[in-house]
């Protein structure tokens, strides 16, 4: 590596003359010497290269500079120069020799190495400049593995524009990391004075404060407008007026830099500023010539703001963009639509769709940008969360004049997303009857309808119209490029999404499970991120229906889990998974965590059928615990109109009845609301079955319990409130040792999966026989207090709830909510609202108070 462009990647970058020290800044690098990790982490120009730069000029220990660079790919290539940078800095690391595979690096090399640093006699800084551009996970995974084994011989500094994929939370939570973030780089009012006064200028401070709020104390902004107001003869007032495009910043630029390229260089400058970012192909379409290849290089030598992002793509600096883009409407107005145009033609060849649509739609050529849209299969992704808004938005510009199949498809899909099924019916037909008539047309669009159309018959709750979609289109997918069915995994899971929503509605379990687990178990990423959680929280509720509560709970975690970590926006998750939870918590007689959990999916519409008969379960049960009959029964009405009926639909409302009836004293009115559904589920029957029980008919209550626990799935939900009422039959006869028998069987089903509320529903008549051994102990500590304790004998309060305790756990360990939120995947509010159930439980209002009291009750 002896050529002096190689070996600039391992030396300090020189600062210019009007550099700034920021004192603040180098105190927290200080901290770097203690810590094993330090992340400088901002955005470009932000100052962060010199400032590190600066800090670790003046330190007494090694410092191995790297700077990497789009030519550094990959870990083989990555560890040479890492490797030849601590050689270059006097670290004995020359015996190690190089990665000599082309396509890995052997753990041997990385733990000799950790080895060699571990053991020295001084620790070594490595800074790794523009570690954003590491785009191999493994590079990361190796470095930490290094890091780590090192341990105080080696403090590890990181520049970058984002987080890099090491495991950040971790460092967080053992207080082994230093972070300078983007707003930490800010300049403030002071040290843009300061700045200011380096390039020869005098600005008071309510002057230089005003500029700090136009610029957000972005370095590369300041120095720029040092540099445009120096030359200017009342500086104050230059930065006072300064706008981009329209002011005398704009004249210095075009000035200096677009007048005194050529007439060729100054074309492609105008043209290309329509653009986020362009490669050379791209600037030649725009222009028309064939030079751009040699224009784009010779301004990234010459740095004239544009920047080179690596393989063959560039931009331009955002401000000299904006300044462009105005001189180009000035200049030529009419020009800009023909060159969104030309963009968006060049991209749709290149297969650049996001950009593509963006570039159509600024050109206003809606029919052609509809149809690249659809053709390209990606009509799903209005769908998944990931760009809907973005493309939501995007769309939200198309009026009703364009005509095309496509554009009718779009509009339809524009449609089912705000649930208007009359109007995306009708145009979907439209597109069909388009389509039919075009023998050739695309099967991406016939199956962006079939699709469509499986939504539509989710929305309705019609199970057939959904299975003749998705054979529709399984066909349909045989005449489609695989290479666009490879490129979309979300069409394929949202059809399987829509069919399972739709069997679960009529009822059919086993293929309704078949299909979401199908779903939940693909690995495609983001794209299908939105699919797995639906998928995943329909599995709950399967689970739920089944009886089987702490299945459900995972399962409806999972689905949280699953969204949260891609940061998917909170209007496109479903609420059905917190619906599930708040079921489950009602079942544990945890009314306040359902309460709040029904509270925070008020303002999430229930898209379907099945989730709107998931918040009637879930809020009619929270009503019926809480004595609130009447308001239960409300709750309990069909909320929505669906094609179909659905039989575990209508076996809940009637199973809400019942309760209804029982609370206020009709068993006989009870029995009979359940005579029509008492074979459709089992939990039905439990129901009749306390019905009659309760209308002194133990004799038809146990025909109806004896067919109970005969299915193989029926969860303990269900078997607990069976055995609780065979118990209280043997009550009922005298027959108390059975009583007991059954009794003790149920506390050691109900134990495991915390069923408090079976127990409160069952009566008074538990009392005797909870109070006295061996059932206390049975049901000590979660269903009553202690062996120990004097206290009489009726039911506890709220336990924790799984993810509760997690959040304890870690609240013990000291780590902060921003740290439990990045552990756990889930987002800061999520934390915040388990915290205050926490605090709630445990009657306290603090944090070292909820960590003292929950080991006072041994829960830590």
């Amino acid at each position: 590596m002896g050529d002096p462009f190689l070996r600039t990647r391992f030396a300090l970058p020189a600062r210019p003359a009007t550099f700034l020290r920021r004192q603040r800044l180098v105190d927290r690098l200080d901290q770097a010497l203690h810590t094993p990790l330090t992340m400088v982490n901002g955005a470009a120009g932000a100052g962060k290269t010199l400032l590190v730069a600066d800090w670790a000029a003046d330190l007494a220990q090694p410092v191995a500079w790297l700077t990497l660079d789009a030519a550094i790919q990959g870990p083989r290539m990555f560890w040479a120069h890492l490797l030849q940078a601590l050689r270059i800095h006097q670290v004995p690391v020359a015996d190690l020799g190089c990665p000599s595979d082309a396509s890995e690096v052997s753990r041997t090399l990385l733990a000799r190495l950790a080895a060699r640093l571990a053991d020295g006699e001084q620790a070594v800084t490595v800074v790794l400049d523009e570690y954003d551009r590491v785009s191999a996970p493994e590079i990361s995974r190796q470095l930490e593995f290094v890091l780590r084994h090192a341990g105080p011989g080696l403090r590890l500094v990181i520049v970058t524009r984002n987080e890099p994929l090491l495991p950040l939370h971790r460092y967080r939570a053992a207080g082994a990391m230093t972070e300078i973030r983007n707003a930490d780089l800010a300049f403030t009012t002071e040290e843009t004075v300061a700045l200011l006064e380096r390039h020869g200028l005098l600005l008071p401070a309510h002057a230089a404060d005003a500029l700090v709020d136009r610029t957000g104390g972005w370095a590369a902004g300041l120095r720029l407008c040092a540099l445009a107001a120096r030359q200017r003869p009342d500086p104050e007032g230059y930065l006072k007026e300064f706008e981009a495009g329209h002011s005398t910043v704009a004249d210095f630029l075009l000035a200096e830099v677009l007048d005194r390229q050529p007439p060729p260089t100054q074309d492609l400058l105008l043209r290309v500023s329509v653009l986020e970012r362009f490669c050379v192909g791209l600037a030649n379409a725009l222009t028309g010539r064939s030079d751009a290849e040699a224009i784009l290089a010779g301004l990234h030598r010459e740095n004239a703001f544009v920047e080179d992002l690596g393989h063959s793509w560039y931009r331009l600096h955002p401000l000299f963009r904006e300044i462009l883009r105005a001189h180009l409407l000035e200049r030529s107005a009419d020009l800009e639509p023909e060159l969104h145009l030309r963009a968006a033609r060049w991209l749709r060849r290149s297969g650049l769709l996001p950009e593509m649509l963006a570039h159509g739609a600024a050109a206003g050529e809606w029919d052609f940008t509809a149809r690249a849209f659809v053709d390209d299969l990606a009509i799903g992704q209005l769908f998944t969360g990931m760009r809907s808004d973005d493309l939501a938005e995007l769309f939200s510009g198309m009026g009703p004049g364009p005509t095309s199949p496509a554009a009718d498809v779009v509009r339809a899909a524009r449609d089912l997303s705000a649930c208007d099924l009359d109007r995306a019916l009708a145009r979907l037909q439209h597109a069909e009857e388009q389509l039919a008539t075009d023998t050739d047309g695309p099967a991406a669009a016939r199956l962006s309808c079939a699709l469509l159309e499986a939504l539509a018959a989710r929305l309705a709750g019609a199970p057939g119209r959904a299975e003749q979609a998705v054979r529709t289109a399984r066909e349909l997918e045989r005449e489609v490029p695989a290479h666009l069915l490879d490129k979309h995994p979300e069409l394929p899971a949202l059809l399987l999404t829509h069919l399972g929503s739709t069997r679960l509605w009529a009822g059919r379990f086993a293929e309704a499970r078949d299909a979401f687990s199908t779903v939940a178990d693909t690995t495609a990423g983001a794209a299908t991120a939105l699919p797995r959680e639906e998928s995943l929280e329909h599995l709950a509720l399967i689970d739920y229906l089944d009886g089987w509560p702490t299945r459900a709970e995972r399962q409806a975690v999972a689905a949280m889990t699953e969204t949260e970590r891609f940061s998917l926006p909170e209007a496109s998750v479903s609420a059905l998974g917190r619906l599930v939870l708040a079921a489950v918590a009602v079942d544990r007689n945890e009314l306040a965590e359902a309460e709040a959990l029904l509270d925070g999916t008020s303002h999430l519409a229930a898209r379907d059928p099945v989730t709107a008969a998931g918040r009637s379960i879930a809020t009619a049960r929270l009503l019926l615990a809480r004595g609130r009959t009447r308001a239960a029964l409300a709750a309990a009405e069909p909320a929505v109109t669906a094609d179909a009926v659905s039989p575990w639909e209508r076996s809940h409302a009637a199973l809400v009845a019942s309760a209804a009836h029982l609370a206020e004293g009709r068993a006989d009115e009870a029995a009979e609301v359940l005579e029509p559904v008492a074979g459709d589920l089992p939990t039905c029957a439990v129901g009749a079955a306390r019905a009659h029980l309760a209308a002194g008919n133990p004799d038809m209550a146990l025909k109806l319990l004896d067919v109970i626990g005969a299915e193989a799935d029926t969860g303990p939900a269900v078997l607990v409130r069976a055995t609780l009422l065979r118990a209280q039959a043997a009550h009922a006869a005298g027959d108390l040792a059975t009583a007991r028998r059954l009794l003790a069987r149920a506390l050691t089903d109900a134990r495991r999966e915390r069923l408090r509320l079976p127990f409160l529903e069952a009566g008074a008549w538990l009392g005797p026989y909870l109070a006295g051994p061996p059932l206390r102990a049975l049901a000590a500590d979660w269903l009553m207090p202690g062996p120990a304790s004097d206290e009489p004998a009726p039911l506890l309060v709220e336990q924790l709830s799984g993810r509760e305790h997690d959040v304890l756990e870690r609240l013990a360990q000291m780590m902060s909510t921003e740290d439990i939120a990045a552990d756990l995947y889930v987002s800061v509010n999520t934390v915040k609202t388990h915290l205050k159930s926490v605090y709630r439980k445990l009657a306290v209002n603090r944090r070292s108070d909820a960590v003292r009291r929950a080991r006072e009750l041994r829960l830590l």
